[in-house]
Formats: structure tokens, sequence, C-alpha cells
């Protein structure tokens, strides 16, 4: 009688039975307030009573309450006999249920709610239940929903906001603003502010009623099937795959059947053993089950919610959230060890989900990679295997992540121990099992991607492999890099678009459906992305995708396809590239050649920030892994010492950090020195390397100690350190960094120093550049020494100088010294010390050679190597006293100069501009001692402005004459010298310079090259005459490097200062190459024949380098600059030769034929016409709305510029054009057919338009309609023939760098639904019509660029728009599935979406499929058929042709 006593506080008896029928006829959905005068309390405690009551009468009958005669009682029996109404009892608790599910709910209602619910699911645990009618569906389903509904939302609403937030912190651009979006932000305020709130210890509360609901449904799962009741039990999925990530867990969860319900404490573990109930045939077929289990947990692996809506949203990636992944996997993986066969095919699909639904997220993908191996540890070989090959295929999808995320899943297997073949795994899977095919076919087969975002990551992991503990990643890219034999790859690099697969059908769709979700899924895979912040959610099925092509490629020369990675258009790329190259040199997988260092140091310049730090790191790696490999050594000083001057502060940092750690802080003392300290002897050997090898790098070395000097980064520790080593094997490095710091340390140990200088005075044995660091020191610490001591040195100075024994680099800088010692306060002092020793040099200068030049012998027993020093010493001394030089001294020299008499030249007449130079007498000295001599003499001249006026016309006679190399490359430095200071008198004499620009040595045209580039960057010298051309001219050099260098000066250094100078000389390129001079503006600066010839590029036989330069500057514009070029053309070319200004002659139709070339290319169209400015860019990580949105902009912005430049071609070119083209007919003159052809590729774009702007003339307009057909008619023949070359004809892998196939199967993936063929959406025409920058060249060139569209080997037409459909009939609709439906669920050992079956049928007879129209299209217009009336045929025929 106590439970009867328990059920009292429910009060049944008295609730009517009117009231109880209508909660049964609403099926629970709704009650009635009941009568006033029934109150029933809202007491936890009366509940749990009544719990505690019922609860024995779950378990067997053994233990169930006895009755009066002592057999077991049951609880239907007890109410019967005290006429307990259990319909009654089933509403009023129903009652407790629904009031709970209000969000103003308080907290003791939402307690009696999920009680109440514990109690009825506790009733139909107890047999006798479903006789009695208990079990309820909507009643049961709500029970389980009471979880969700009395959990206060707002802790879930919170968490959904941070996840939202987390999403668009983690995206690359923002979402655009929305309405919609402050709307619903107002809304749940709103919400928020009408839920109540909680306090701790009703959280509490709350809780253990949520746990006192689960462990009642955990006892209903063990006692009442739910196989007849598939919606509940999917509900019971639902709300324990919820239930996983309620709460954390402290350690690790245990799976397991045995457990006691009433031991588990956390919800986690009471969630996880509800799924394995669940997965038993007890609550349906076992199959059934698993997917449905399996379908829930693949959210929580993926780190989503499922909201009732439908739609998962990712959730932030917390620790409470990635230990409820890791306790998803664990169960799987639990499931699969005590289920084996029958779970492994939905183990194989619950992977296919996982990598189909993975967001494009690194953190996400590397998480989800880590998932799919820990599972795949699970399968056996053969399934194993047949997964890789999925895989496999999967990573050759048209989808950026997906190729992406496999690259990650392929280096989590390659962290894992390579698998054995056995005897269960077939042969063609056994290649499979390895890391070699890893390595080769998933890792560097995705080396030339289309996507940069994919090739870098290919890249990047590659060079992971190689940091892997196995020696199986590393062996494998041995062997690629190794071998120089063909290897094959399932890959290739045969084309530049995507390669799309044809998807099978697993089951039949309505056509709407499947005409919606392909319009969808087609945005999505045009976009390249996945949604970041809700995903579609699509049925738990099996995916079959079917690749037709197996063919198999030779590998290219992988060495230098890594080495067009690291000059890769795209930064990531290069980065990558830069990541993967070092790996392999660090590893020895590659050899430490210079040309392989080389292509790390040069990347150090690169434009791209990111990637010169990126080129220093790797260096720094590369030497911390090679310290004593001389060729890395030079490498990293070529890399890091340069950069230390670049533009970019953070690189100038990065390149002093690397300098400081590796040079400036291993310096100690040599008695703690021990060639066995690897850092320390590295350092020694980059400072030697400085010493020799290196030594052109000085100027940067010493800019890092200029600014180190500003940081007191040198202590008298470190400087004593130094000066220990002077006089040790190291001397030459110890005196290279004394020079660098001694002027900025004023205390020095002088005696050292002056005991090196006595040696160095005495020793003969001492190396060039030690001598120019020790009198450099000397020079530093010059004003700290007393006067007796500066007298001595400077004696010895003078004394070492007149003995010319020194080399000439030790000259200069004793020299410089001596100029540094005599330096006082008071400038005539110094001018005066200098007049003393300099003039003293002179005149010992000006007595040998007088001795040499005017001696009628003196020439005949010339040394060689002592004029030059006594030149080179004369040059240097004169600078620092310029009274003391007379003009016995620069006849002297000049005489040195003076050309033979032999080299006169026919041409000399031309050269008015040079003076002649009879009065210098005929010269046989040697030429090293002739291009000394103009050093000298330019020294001399920038001293004395007359002698510079006098010398120049001398300087450019021999720069036309001189045929020796040194003595033209001296002129050139020479006059851009004397350009700087005596910039109005050279300037005259520039074209002299730039004439050598196409001289015949190498060395000169560089030379010149860079010169003239500095004197037009600091405006010495104006862009004047034929400059420009001559400039430019150097593009299309014969030597790559000059070329190369040439483009890089153009566009990097000279186009920044002045963006408008392409577009300011084009035209007159167009008449200077082709030497036309007849139009009476343009070409008109003066040139005489000889330069003319120079660079003359006239002729056929250079049509090509023409365009070349003129496809060179078209790129270079603006839309603006090519806008207004277009119209320049037509007013200053065209419009010249039908007005009679141009005669219509031999050059005149050359120039016109080129000038219908330049229009016709490419290059000259704009940008926001040709789609172009945003083509080959990095996928953006943006969603579908924003992708939709930026289609749009596009669409509205192509629209408005095509209409500006359609009015302008009508009102300015068509006149002109219609003009011409009369005028040419008349001449019968070869240009016309370049004229049609400009009209036929201009006209391509305005098609429908062609009789409206040829209205002036009829003939022109029906001469481009027919020639506009039969130009259609040629491309769809071209189209159709390879439509027909089908399967053969498709590549394998998306590469970069070839144009696709036409017969390439364009995927859409569908998500994890059942696959649809490709179905085209008018939503998207316009943005198809984009996609013909991938087309090949021939189809991209034709009228229509969005007509065709190619799916299966078949060709449809879009359903929406003006296009109209071509080809035949297809025998199949597009909702009938390709092939047979063998399994349209879940079947076993059919789960591959990437199956190798056949049907058997032919190629010409697969995927041939009916186009429908969906019901709100538009009705195409009617093909308009080829039939003419026989007068129209007669009036063609009258057409000359």
């Amino acid at each position: 009688m106590e439970l009867i006593h328990a059920l009292d506080f429910l009060k049944l008896k008295d609730v009517s039975g009117g009231w109880v029928d209508a909660v049964w006829d609403f099926e629970f959905t709704e009650t009635e307030p009941l009568d006033a005068a029934i109150v029933i309390k809202n007491g936890s405690k009366e509940f749990k009573t009544l719990y505690s009551h019922l609860l024995p009468y779950m378990t067997d009958t053994e233990v169930s309450p006895l009755g009066t005669d002592g057999a077991s009682q049951s609880v239907w029996t007890v109410f019967g006999d005290n006429g307990v109404s259990v319909k009654s009892l089933v509403a009023v608790l129903s009652y407790f249920v629904l009031g709970g599910k209000s969000k103003t709910a308080s907290v003791q209602q939402r307690i009696s709610a999920l009680q109440a619910s514990s109690l009825y699911l506790l009733l139909l645990g107890i047999p006798g239940s479903v006789v009695n009618k208990m079990f309820h569906q909507i009643l049961f389903d709500t029970c389980l929903n009471t979880v969700s509904n009395c959990w206060p939302q707002s802790l879930v609403k919170k968490r959904k906001k941070d996840t939202l937030k987390s999403s668009q912190a983690d995206g690359k651009r923002s979402k655009p603003y929305r309405k919609d979006d402050d709307e619903m932000d107002v809304d749940e305020d709103e919400e928020q502010d009408e839920e109540v709130h909680f306090s701790p210890q009703d959280l509490l509360k709350i809780r253990e009623g949520v746990v006192l609901l689960v462990k009642s449904l955990l006892r209903l799962l063990l006692k009442f099937p739910l196989k007849d009741e598939p919606q509940s039990a999917d509900n019971c999925v639902q709300m324990f795959a919820k239930l996983t990530n309620f709460e954390p867990v402290i350690g690790e969860l245990s799976f397991g059947a045995g457990q006691d319900i009433d031991d588990m404490r956390t919800m986690p573990e009471l969630a996880y053993y509800g799924l394995w109930l669940l997965c038993s045939s007890n609550h349906g077929d076992e199959k059934v089950s698993l997917r449905r289990v399996f379908h829930r947990v693949l959210y929580v692996i993926l780190m989503m919610s499922k909201g009732e809506s439908g739609k998962p949203s990712l959730m932030m990636a917390t620790q409470a959230v990635l230990a409820a992944r890791d306790q998803a996997i664990g169960f799987v993986s639990y499931v699969v060890d005590e289920l084996k066969e029958p779970a492994l095919p939905f183990l194989r699909i619950l992977l296919q989900h996982i990598s189909f639904r993975m967001v494009d997220k690194t953190d996400y993908r590397t998480c989800g990679a880590q998932a799919v191996a820990k599972l795949l540890a699970k399968m056996p070989c053969g399934d194993y295997a047949s997964f890789i090959k999925w895989l496999f295929d999967y990573s050759r999808q048209s989808k950026v992540a997906y190729r992406m995320f496999a690259l990650d899943v392929s280096m989590a297997l390659l962290e894992q121990p390579e698998r054995e073949a056995n005897e269960d795994v077939d042969a063609e899977l056994v290649s499979f099992l390895s890391h070699r095919f890893l390595v080769h076919n998933m890792v560097f087969g995705r080396r030339s991607d289309a996507s940069p975002t994919v090739r870098g990551h290919a890249l990047t992991c590659l060079a992971q492999c190689l940091e892997l503990p196995s020696m199986n990643g590393t062996r494998s890219i041995k062997e690629l890099f190794s071998t120089t034999s063909a290897q094959t790859v399932l890959d290739g690099e045969g084309s530049d678009g995507k390669l799309y697969n044809c998807f099978k059908f697993s089951n039949i769709v309505g056509y709407f459906c499947l005409f919606t979700q392909c319009a969808l899924l087609l945005l999505g895979t045009l976009n390249s992305q996945t949604t970041q912040k809700t995903f579609k959610t699509l049925p738990f099925k099996t995916i079959e995708i079917t690749n037709n092509d197996h063919a198999s490629f030779e590998s290219k020369d992988t060495m230098a396809l890594l080495k067009r990675r690291v000059s890769d258009p795209k930064t990531n790329v290069r980065k990558c590239a830069l990541q993967a190259m070092m790996g392999l040199l660090k590893h020895n997988v590659i050899m430490l050649s210079e040309g392989n260092l080389t292509v790390l140091s040069e990347r150090t310049r690169d434009p791209a920030l990111s990637v010169k730090k990126k080129a220093l790191q790797c260096l720094m790696d590369l030497l911390t892994a090679h310290p004593e490999n001389s060729l890395v050594q030079k490498a990293w000083l070529r890399g890091v010492v340069p950069a230390v001057v670049d533009a970019e502060s953070s690189v100038q940092e990065k390149a002093l950090e690397c300098l400081e750690q590796t040079i400036l802080s291993q310096v100690k003392s040599h008695g703690s020195y021990s060639y066995r300290d690897s850092q320390q002897t590295l350092t020694w050997d980059l400072l030697g390397l400085l010493c020799d090898h290196c030594q052109d790098l000085g100027r940067y070395f010493s800019r890092a100690f200029t600014m180190w000097s500003k940081q007191n980064k040198f202590t008298a520790a470190f400087i004593n350190n130094l000066i220990s080593h002077t006089e040790a094997e190291h001397a030459a490095g110890a005196w290279l960094l004394l020079s660098k710091v001694a002027s900025s340390c004023p205390r020095l140990d002088y005696g050292k120093i002056l005991d090196a200088w006595d040696d160095l005075v005495r020793s003969k044995n001492v190396t060039v550049t030690t001598s120019c660091h020790i009198l450099c020191v000397i020079g530093d610490i010059g004003e700290h020494l007393n006067e007796d001591t500066k007298s001595r040195i400077v004696e010895d100075i003078i004394t070492w100088l007149k003995s010319f024994e020194m080399p000439l680099e030790v000259i200069s800088a004793s020299v410089e010294t001596l100029c540094r010692l005599g330096k006082a306060e008071a400038v005539s002092d110094t001018q005066t010390f200098l007049n003393q020793h300099c003039g003293e040099l002179v005149s010992v200068c000006e007595a040998y050679l007088s001795g040499v030049i005017l001696n009628e012998n003196g020439a005949q027993n010339l040394n060689e190597d002592l004029v030059v020093k006594h030149l080179y010493t004369l040059g240097v001394a004169s600078l620092h006293c310029p009274s003391k030089v007379g003009k016995r001294i620069v006849l002297l020299v000049q005489s040195v100069l003076t050309s033979s008499v032999e080299q006169q030249s026919e041409g000399s007449e031309e050269l008015a501009c040079s003076q002649p130079l009879s009065q210098f007498k005929a010269s046989s000295m040697p030429s090293s001692v002739r291009a000394h001599a103009v050093i000298t003499l330019g020294k001399l001249c920038l001293q004395h402005e007359e002698l510079t006026r006098k010398y120049l016309p001398a300087f450019a006679r021999e720069l036309e004459l001189c045929s020796e190399l040194a003595v033209r490359s001296n002129v050139v430095v020479v006059m851009c010298d004397l350009c700087v200071r005596y910039t109005n008198m050279v300037d005259r004499y520039i074209p002299n310079v730039s004439a050598c620009l196409r001289d015949k040595e190498p060395l000169i045209r560089k030379q010149t090259l860079t010169m003239l580039t500095n004197l037009l960057q600091e405006e010495f010298v104006k862009w004047k005459g034929s400059l420009f051309f001559r400039f430019i001219a150097v593009l299309v050099d014969s030597d790559p490097t000059i070329a190369s260098l040439c483009e890089y000066c153009l566009v990097h250094l000279l186009l920044k200062k002045n963006p408008v100078m392409f577009s300011q000389h084009f035209i007159e390129c167009i008449f200077h190459f082709n030497s036309y001079e007849k139009h009476k503006t343009y070409n008109k600066f003066p040139q005489v024949a000889s330069e003319k010839a120079k660079f003359s590029l006239k002729g056929a036989q250079n049509k090509e380098r023409r365009f070349t330069i003129y496809r060179f500057l078209l790129v270079h514009f603006t839309d603006a600059q090519r806008f207004n070029i277009t119209i320049k053309i037509s007013q200053n070319i065209l419009a010249c030769f039908v007005d009679g200004e141009l005669p219509l002659d031999g050059d005149g139709a050359v120039v016109l034929a080129e000038t219908f070339g330049i229009l016709s290319l490419k290059e000259i169209k704009l940008s926001a016409l040709s789609g172009a400015a945003g083509a080959g860019g990095d996928e953006p990580q943006e969603d579908e709305q924003m992708a939709m949105a930026k289609a749009v902009m596009q669409v509205a912005q192509k629209k408005v510029v095509s209409q500006v430049q359609k009015k302008v071609f009508i009102e300015s070119m068509i006149p002109i054009i219609i003009n011409l083209k009369s005028m040419l007919e008349q001449k019968r003159s070869p240009v016309l057919k370049d004229l049609m052809g400009y009209l036929q590729l201009t006209m391509q774009d305005y098609r429908s338009e062609v009789k409206e702007f040829f209205a002036a003339d009829e003939q022109l307009a029906v001469e481009m309609e027919y020639n506009l057909k039969m130009y259609e008619k040629e491309m769809e023949a071209q189209m159709a023939h390879c439509s027909l070359g089908g399967d053969a004809a498709s590549g394998g892998t998306p590469i970069l760098g070839s144009p696709a196939p036409a017969s390439a199967h364009r995927l859409l993936q569908t998500g994890f639904a059942t696959p649809q063929p490709v179905g085209p959406s008018h939503l998207l025409t316009q943005r198809l019509a984009q996609s013909d920058r991938r087309q090949p060249a021939k189809q991209r060139s034709g009228p229509h660029r969005s007509w065709v569209m190619v799916t299966g080997d078949r060709n449809f037409t879009p359903l929406h728009g003006s296009v109209k459909p071509k080809g035949g009939v297809c025998d199949r609709a597009i909702s009938t599935p390709q092939g047979n439906i063998n399994e349209v669920t879940f079947g076993e050992g059919v789960s591959a979406i990437f199956s190798d079956r056949r049907t058997g049928s032919k190629t010409g007879e697969e995927g041939r499929v009916l186009q429908l129209i969906s019901p709100d299209q538009q009705t195409p217009v009617p093909r308009q058929w080829n039939v003419q009336s026989p007068l129209n045929q007669k009036r063609t025929r009258q057409i000359p042709q």
C-alpha cells in the first residue's frame, strides 16, 4: 500500500475523466489547465518517493514486491485493485512534462518535468506496459526532449556565440553586413531577458533530474525493445549524442556492456552506454542501428553541434570539445573491436563522411586527419588498402578542401607503422599498403595542383615527411630525387583544369529535389570551399564515385619542378617550396650543390615579406644542420648579409638576429677556443669566407655593425677577445671584425694594434684583405694617437706607396688611411697635409709616366703592372690634391688613352657629336693600361670641369671605335659618374652611352643597363629621345639573364616611379621598332644610321620580338590605360591612314597590320571583362553567400564596363573600320585579312549586335555574320571531337601549367547524400561564364564563353539564359541513375565512393542524359534553322567572297 500512498500527491481520483480524455485526444501535445480545486504540488521529494516504490517492479519477478498471498504481484494488478487509472496517471505525468517546456518555467517546474519523464520511462520498462498501452510515441519523444527543454538554453547560446566569433576570427574574410543579423541579435536578447536565471545550486538540481531521466532510459532500453519504433530509437541516439559533450570527464572513459548503471556518474559515460545499447539488434536491424549511431557520432568527431533545424554548426575547438572528440573515437574503436566484421562497412562509411564533411580550417583538418588515422588502425589490411585506394581518388576531387584534407590524412598515416600485406589482401591492393604510395602519389602527387593552396600544402607535407621518426618516408623521398629513370605515378601534369569525376547513383530521387541540390552543390564546387558557419545535412548513405582515368605518366624532372615552385607566382607556394627544399638539403636527399643552395639564398630578396623571412629561417636551419659545409656557409652569407639593408625593417631585424647569433655572440678569447666547438669553428669559417670569397658582401656587413654600434653591442670583453685572435690562425677574421668595430670603440689596446702595423710593414706575407683591414683600424684610431706615432705611421705609408709594390686594393686603403691620419680641426691644415703628401705621390707618378711615355724607347721595355700601379696611384692621390695636378699630367694620361690611327672608321663623319682625336698621337699601350688610364682621366675630370668638357667627346669616341672590352666598360662607368657631377654637360652624350645596350659583349650590356637604371632612378637622366625604346629593347636581348634584369628594372624600379611611363611611349613603340618615320609626330628624334641599325627590329623575322615587347607593356597597363590606348591607336594610327596622312604603301601596310595584331591581343582587353583580375588566386575562405555576392559584383562591374566600351567602340572605332575596309578593298591590300581577323575576334563579345554596329555597311555586316557562324561551327566540331575522345583524353590530376581537357568530368560533390549528376542552375550562369579561362585556347576564343559544360562524355546546355541548346537529344532523363542500382541503402562490401566496378557499357553509351527544363524556367527560344529562301540564296551568291 506504500505505492498507492505515494501516488496520493498526484490526486488522480480528483482529475476529471474529460480532462484526461482531452489530453489523450491531443496526443500529449498540450494540456488544459486543471480545475481550480485541484492543486498538485511540484514536489521533487514526492516524485523521488514514488520513483523508489516503482523501481522494484522494473526488475525480475523474483525480486518484485509480494502480495498478501506471498506471490509476486504486478504493479498493474496493484493499480487495478486500488482503482488507479493508468490512463489518468499518464495524463497527469504528461501535465508535468509539458509544464517544463516553457522557457519561463521555474526551477521546480523543470525538475518536476524531468522526474515525471523518468517516472513515465520507468513505467514503460515494467513488464505489462505494452498490454496496458502505456507507450505513446509522441509522449516518449517529449520525455526525451525534456533534457534539452529543461537545461538552461542560455549556456548553449553562449557557446554558440563563442563558436561564431571563433569562426569569424579564423576566416580570411569577414562576412558582409546584413540587416537580418542585427534583427536576429535583438530577438535573441529579448528571449534572454524572458528566461529565468539559475544559481549554481539550481543547476545541480536540474542535472540530478537529467541523470535520473537518462538512467531511467538506460534501464528501459535493457528491457523494452525499440525495433518497432525506429523514430523513437533515432531520437534516443540523438539525445545521447548531445549528451556526449554535456560535461567534461576527468580521466578516460571505459566502454562495456557489463557496467552497472548506478555506478555511472558522468553524463558522457551514461550517453555512450546508451549508444552501445542502441547498437544491439534488440532495437532494430543491426546494420540500421550501427548506421544510426555512427551517423550521430560523426558530428562529435567533426566537432559540430547538430540542432533541431538539422543544420550542424561548427563548435569552438576547446579542451572540452577535443576531449569529447577523443571519447567518440574511443567509442567507435570499442564498437569495432566488439562487433568485428559487422561494424567494418560502417566504419568505412564513417571515415568517408568525415572526409567529405571536414571544414577547411587548419586545426579542424588536423584533428580530423588524426581521427581518420586512429580509426583506420582498427581495419584489417584488406579493408585498409581498399580505403587508401578510395582516399587516393578522393584526393583528386575538384574541391580544394578535399585535396587538402587528403594530404593531412596521408601525413597522419605516415606517422603509423607501415602495414605488411597478408593473404587476405588482393594483389592489386598490395601497393596501397606501403608508405611509398602515400609519399609518391598522395603527397608528391599534389606538387603541381591547380590550386596554389594545395600545391603549397603538398610541399609542406613533403618537408614534414623528412622529419618523421620512421625512415620509410625519407627513403621514399630519396627515390623521387635520386633516380634518373622514369617513375610511374598515377597522376601527371597533363591538365591545368580540374579533374571532374562521375557519381554513380545509390538511390532514385525526384527531379525537383535533384535540381535544387545540384544547384547548391554546384555553387559550392565552383567556390572550392566549405561553408564556415552552417553545413548541409544529408542522408548518411554510401557514396560511390568512379574515376575513369587510369593512365600513368612519366614523372618530370622533380628537382626542376621544385625549383619552379620556389619561383611560383603565389607567395604561399614559394614559402612551402623553400621549406621543402631546405628539408631535402638538410637530410641529404638532394646534393648540397651551389645551384641548389643559390635557390635558397636568392629568395631572401623575394618581393614578398613572408617569403624573405622564410628563406632566412631556412638558411639558419640548414646552417645548423651542416655547419661544416663551405657551400652552405657561402649560401648563408649570400642570403643573410645583404638582408641587413632590406627595405623591410622586420627583415633587417631578422638578418641582424641571425648574424648576432652566429657570429657576434660566438667570439670567445683565443685561450678558450677549441676546434671541437662547432659553433666557434663555424664563426671563424664564416669570417674567413668574408675575407676571401665573399669580399663583395663587405658593404652590407659594415651596415650591420653600424646598427649594432647604436645598440651598444660591443663590450670591452668582446674587443679583448677579438684582439687575442689577431696573432693566431684566425687573424684575418679578427682584423675584419676589428675594422668594423674600431670606429665605435674608443678604448682599444693600441699597443697590440701598433705591433701588428709594424709586422705588416716588415712582413710581406700578409694578405691583401688583412692589410686593408689593418690600415682601416689604423685610420680609426688615428685621432687617439700622439703626433710622433702619427708621423711615424705616415712616413711608413708614404714609403710603402712610393715602392709601388702593393696591390691596387692596398694602395687605395693606404691613401684613405693617410688622409684620415692627416685630418685636423682646421680644413686648411688638412688640405696642407694632403697637398704635401698626396702631391708628393702625384709628382712621383708624373716622373715615372713621363719616362715611359715621352722616352722613345720607354714603351719597348714597358712594365705593364708598374704602369698600372702608377696610373692608379695618380688617380687616387689626385682626388685629394687637385691643385697639384698640372696640364702636363693630364696630357700624359691622355696620351695613354689615345686610339690608333687604324681604328678610324669610315662612318666617322656621322659622329658629329664627338670631336675628332687627331690631336692625339697614336698609342700602342696594352689594353689594361688604357683601361686604367680611362679611370684615372675620369678622376681628373671629376675635379676639373674644363677637363670634363674637353674629354667627354673623347670618351664618346672610345665607346664607338674602341674594340677593347675593358676600355669600353670603364668608359661607361666614367661617363655615368660624370653625369652625376655634371648632369647638363653629359646629358647630350646619353645616346652614346645607351648605344652600349646593343654592345656585342654581354658584360657591357649588363653594366650599361645597371648604370642607366641608377641614373634614371635618381633622375639624373630623363626619358628623352630614343632612350626608352633602347631600354625596352633589352627585353628581347639574346642573353636571358640580361632580359630578366631589364624586366626587373622596368617593373620594380622604374615603373613605380613613373606609372604612366609605358602608356606614354606605347604608340611610338609601334613606329620606332618598325623604323617608320613618315608620321608627322612620332619617331622624329635624331639618330645616326649606325644607331638605327643597332636597335632596329624591322622585318618579319623580328615580329615575334616586337610583339614580346608589346605584350610586356600591355600586361603592366591599368584598365584605364588599356581603354585609353585603344582610343589613341584608332585616332593616331588608324585615322591617319583613313585621312591619307599616312600612305598605304609597303611600310604603311606593315604598320597597319601590326596595329590590328596589337588590337587583337588578349593583353589589351580590360581585365574587368576578361576576368583576369581574379584568376589564379588563392581560393578565398568564404561562405557561399559571400562568394555569390562577389560574383554578382563582378557581373555588375563587367556589365557597366562593357556598356562603356561598347559605346566607345561604336562611336570611335566603327566609322574608322568601315572606311578603312573600303580603302583596303579598293587597293586589294593584304592587310584586309588582319582587319577582318580583328573584327571577328572583337565581335564575339557583341555577337547579337553585329547588324546594329555595321548598319552603315550592310555588306560588312553580312560578312561578319557569315564568318562568325563558320567560326562557331568550327568550334562545335572541335568540341564534339574532344567529347568523342572522352575518357581516353582525360587527365588524372588538376595540374598547373597546361590547358584542361575538354572531356574532363566535372565532379559535383553532394556531401553525404546519394550522389547526383551535374545539374546546372540558372543562378550560376554568369559564374559559369567565367570558367572559360580554364578552357583550352581554341575553346576560349569562341563567341560564347559559357555555352558548353561537359558531363560524362556528352555535351549539355545550361537551362537558363539566351544560350541555345546544342547537340543531339539524349535518351535518358536527368533523374534516372546511371547503370544498375545494386544497393539503395548501406550495403555490405559495396560501400566505396570510388568503385572500380564497371557496368560493361561502352564509353559512348555511358552517361547519356536527357536534359529537362525546370517548370519555373521560361521556355528557351526555338532553334533557328539554317534554311533560306531561294531569293535570299541568290542575294548571298551575289556577295563577293
